[in-house]
């Protein structure tokens, strides 16, 4: 396998990213080949989560691209630490471009997979970018405004984006970005408890550029980010969820809704899971998930046939 530290420019911005490409591959086709675009964990970096998939899913014949989205980790972009989830999206669709332009690759065999809550972007890029050939989302973070305001009521959302809204306008006055752990087993963060903190927390996440901080403005990104909706809109573009059984940060339930929801092809494979963090490390779980997309990318990108001669 041949690697190789890459960038390309979205919005004015260098991202960095890692790319994989397998010495022999049995999916070639005349033009190149099948390649996929990953996205992943809240505030997670290319050398974390995503690393071992596209590590893994590229000693499965695929040429691989994990890249850390626009302020976080080796790319530029302020404030750091920020999620961005409109830029996020500018993120995979140049880098689905740069992939198209890279000569081992045929650009009309792209997917994108996303991990955690990658899945939710995975979605969105599949239903907005018809370059996108197929999706696939492994343990998804499936957002929802919708099911989260039916959670907490109307009045409880309506008070979370409240809160988010009051320190984006500090904010604009002048005052300094405001921060928070992105995880923490107790008190404020983005993910609280001793799940995250016993992936992030420990050398199970060693990274050189990960930091254990992100924006207070995160959390209205989070509150707003819509993937339910755009399922709807995949239309042709094939959808495989690989989700665990137990998992109370990306719920079941969830990666169920989101199946439902889609249109076009669409496959759901259910492992079974102690909680939702092993899916991103622990080898018995991550060979199956890795196992089945393979499986379910290798047929939706085969070379389309070229048509027949009148």
């Amino acid at each position: 396998m041949e690697f190789e530290r890459v960038g390309f420019t979205s919005g004015g911005l260098r991202i960095a990213g890692d790319l994989r490409v397998p010495e022999d591959s049995g999916h070639a086709g005349p033009g190149g080949l099948p390649a996929l675009v990953f996205t992943g964990p809240l505030s997670g970096v290319k050398d974390q989560a995503l690393g071992t998939y596209a590590d893994l899913l590229a000693g499965e014949g695929f040429v691989t691209l994990a890249f850390d989205h626009r302020n976080f980790g080796d790319s530029a972009g302020e404030p750091r630490q920020h999620e961005d989830s409109a830029g996020k999206l500018a993120d995979l669709r140049d880098a689905v471009g740069y992939l198209g332009t890279r000569p081992e690759v045929d650009p009309d065999r792209i997917a994108v997979v996303g991990v955690c809550l990658g899945g939710a972007y995975a979605v969105r890029a599949g239903a907005f970018d018809p370059r996108v050939r197929a999706i696939a989302g492994v343990g998804g973070a499936y957002n929802s405004p919708a099911r989260l305001r039916d959670r907490l009521g109307p009045d409880g959302y309506r008070g979370m984006l409240a809160g988010a809204l009051a320190n984006m306008e500090r904010e604009r006055e002048g005052a300094d970005v405001a921060y928070l752990p992105a995880c923490s087993v107790e008190g404020p963060a983005l993910m609280t408890g001793e799940e995250p903190f016993a992936y992030y927390g420990t050398e199970r996440s060693k990274s050189a550029v990960w930091e254990n901080r992100m924006t207070v403005d995160s959390s209205w990104q989070l509150l707003t980010l819509d993937s339910l909706t755009a399922a709807e809109l995949l239309d042709r573009t094939p959808f495989l969820v690989v989700h665990g059984t137990v998992d109370e940060y990306c719920t079941p339930e969830g990666a169920q809704a989101v199946f439902e929801r889609a249109t076009g092809p669409k496959e759901i494979e259910w492992i079974e899971t102690p909680n939702h963090i092993d899916i991103y490390d622990r080898p018995e779980l991550v060979e199956p998930a890795v196992a089945r997309v393979a499986r379910f990318l290798a047929e939706h990108l085969a070379p389309r046939e070229a048509p027949t001669p009148a």
